[in-house]
């Protein structure tokens, strides 16, 4: 792989963040992995697929890497998003399990390798997006894609709502997008809820300047909303996917809408 970082280029003001569907891992580094990191089961599969085209002349900005290499949506500091609660850090020690997947686990100079390598050639793609778009339109917006299986009792209890928004608390966009966003995804079949157990991850929160034109929301689909199973071969599912796209282009829409109307 000679690049990171996929960009397609759009002249809207919505900018789609895929930290987390590449599974690129580099040889050297697979070679480190047990057989259960090997597996890259905790990939958003698909999402890359089930958002093309969903909203015309959007910007797309996707990780090629695995996040086992490293994560692009945690705080490069190493910093949990989660304090107190289990999750997994900037590069994962364990799966979303909680068991291990290295053979030989990451030193600090391989993570901070990886950071320069990795981390922060996709961050600048997306910094830059997003100051492209808001130069367009006088503001831009991060819809941050991302999804995971809709069961796993070592990160939360009970079975997950199908759309997960993430705003940390309303302070990374304007209310009324996260309003919109909202209220067009609780209007759907799908169970919804915001600021749950998944608030936004750290490029929600870094990004989110809603004061200085730049918007930002996470979505987490619970991926029984799209795959045929939560296990492998992670088959993507058309039907669900085709039923689940109809009110993802509804969401895009009416929060593109939205901030165009807040622009100054």
């Amino acid at each position: 792989m000679t690049n990171p970082v996929e960009i397609t280029r759009g002249t809207g003001p919505v900018v789609l963040g895929l930290p987390h569907t590449g599974t690129y891992v580099p040889p050297v580094i697979k070679a480190r992995l047990n057989a259960r990191g090997k597996g890259l089961t905790d990939t958003d599969w698909h999402i890359h697929s089930l958002y093309d085209g969903l909203l015309a002349d959007t910007t797309t900005v996707r990780a090629m890497f695995h996040r086992y290499v490293i994560d692009a949506n945690r705080d490069p500091s190493g910093v949990s998003l989660y304090p107190g609660q289990n999750t997994t850090t900037l590069v994962p020690l364990t799966d979303f399990d909680g068991r291990d997947i290295w053979d030989v686990p990451p030193s600090e100079q391989d993570i901070s390798d990886r950071r320069d390598a990795f981390h922060s050639p996709y961050h600048t793609a997306l910094e830059a997006e997003l100051e492209r778009v808001r130069a367009i339109h006088g503001t831009a917006v991060l819809y941050d894609c991302h999804s995971i299986r809709s069961r796993i009792p070592f990160l939360f209890d009970g079975k997950l709502p199908d759309m997960n928004i993430g705003t940390d608390g309303g302070a990374t966009c304007a209310p009324d997008i996260e309003t919109i966003a909202h209220e067009f995804a609780a209007s759907s079949p799908y169970s919804t809820v915001l600021n749950g157990r998944f608030q936004g991850g750290w490029t929600t929160r870094h990004y989110g300047r809603p004061s200085e034109g730049i918007h930002a929301i996470q979505m987490e689909l619970a991926q029984s909303t799209y795959l045929t199973t939560e296990f492998p071969p992670w088959t993507y599912d058309l039907k669900k996917a085709t039923r689940l796209r109809r009110w993802l282009t509804d969401i895009l829409d009416a929060i593109q809408d939205t901030a165009l109307e807040l622009a100054p």
